[in-house]
């Protein structure tokens, strides 16, 4: 390597603008290859390897999400661009860097083919290696998710969590209302779009957890003196049958017998336990079933009933990243 090979200030920036390096960084790397602009590039990704080699067993889990949503409205993509430090995270070159990924990732349908494509001349893998070499911190692409359908919107908080959401249709203000599902999947975190998608031996077990866990606390409560909590009978409304439905009636019935209410004015009480015993039933719903969770804009409607405000659309499917 030539120790006398000058560089001008145009060559610098010309590689930075390409790389994103440091000043210092991009002089050494023309330097050491005399002055060739791709040798240039090769010598800091082969620096980018060599800091990656070294903290390849580093944990990626601060960065930024990101969401890129087609021309047309009809795919999405959310990724998150993994990094060591939070302070890494929110630089706006990081961020940047975050975005322009994204946007190419629109045309791939899996991480692995997203990172074998082409991003300035080299792999988005080595793109990521070469920014290791860059920024001193282990790079990785820690999240990856596709969502096609008729019409596609997408909520990003903070750089943090980013969601997609997918319609059945462009109805009328469909932007809105993909927006404001988008921001439910985002800061409720459903993992599936109803209850009917439950698993049922998921259902099962996380039954069993949880009463398991409230008898636990109503033990301490009542040494306490306090009120106990309801102990549920089942936590979906998977899980409600019609004969579960009509023994719960025939319950309530007797308690209103029990109470001395007149038998004439049963039918204007027995609605609202009904729906209180579905309540006390179906936590499993609300947390994670997306379309039975209570809309965060109006906790007087769930989601389903917020979409039905709409017409004549559904909301397909939805994906949810994180940073961590």
């Amino acid at each position: 390597m030539s120790t006398t090979v000058k560089v001008t200030a145009a060559e610098v920036n010309k590689l930075r603008q390409a790389t994103g390096a440091g000043m210092m960084d991009c002089k050494k790397a023309l330097v050491e290859a005399e002055g060739d602009f791709d040798k240039a590039i090769e010598v800091l990704r082969k620096k980018g390897q060599k800091v990656a080699e070294k903290r390849a067993d580093r944990d990626s889990s601060e960065g930024a999400a990101v969401a890129k949503i087609n021309a047309d409205e009809t795919a999405g993509v959310a990724i998150v661009l993994g990094c060591e430090t939070d302070f890494v995270g929110k630089n706006e070159t990081f961020v940047a860097l975050a975005n322009d990924l994204a946007e190419l990732a629109l045309n791939y349908d899996s991480k692995e083919a997203f990172l074998e494509a082409d991003f300035g001349g080299m792999s988005v893998a080595d793109k990521l290696t070469e920014q290791t070499g860059v920024i001193g911190e282990k790079l990785d692409i820690t999240a990856f998710e596709k969502l096609e359908a008729p019409f596609v919107g997408a909520y990003v908080h903070i750089n943090k969590i980013a969601a997609l959401v997918g319609l059945s249709a462009k109805v009328d203000k469909a932007d809105v209302l993909v927006k404001d599902v988008a921001m439910q999947v985002a800061s409720m975190g459903a993992t599936t779009l109803s209850y009917k998608d439950f698993d049922p031996a998921f259902v099962a077990s996380e039954t069993e957890a949880r009463i398991a866990e409230i008898k636990k606390d109503n033990e301490e409560l009542e040494r306490l003196g306090k009120t106990l909590k309801n102990v549920p009978q089942y936590i979906s409304m998977s899980q409600i049958t019609p004969e579960v439905l009509a023994e719960a009636e025939e319950a309530a019935k007797a308690e209103l017998k029990a109470e001395g209410k007149p038998e004439q004015i049963w039918d204007r009480i027995l609605p609202g336990k009904m729906d209180r015993f579905l309540s006390d039933n179906t936590t499993l719903d609300k947390e994670k079933a997306l379309l039975d969770q209570k809309f965060i804009k109006d906790d007087k409607q769930n989601v389903a009933e917020y979409v039905a405000t709409y017409g004549d659309v559904e909301i397909t499917s939805f994906k949810r990243v994180t940073v961590g």
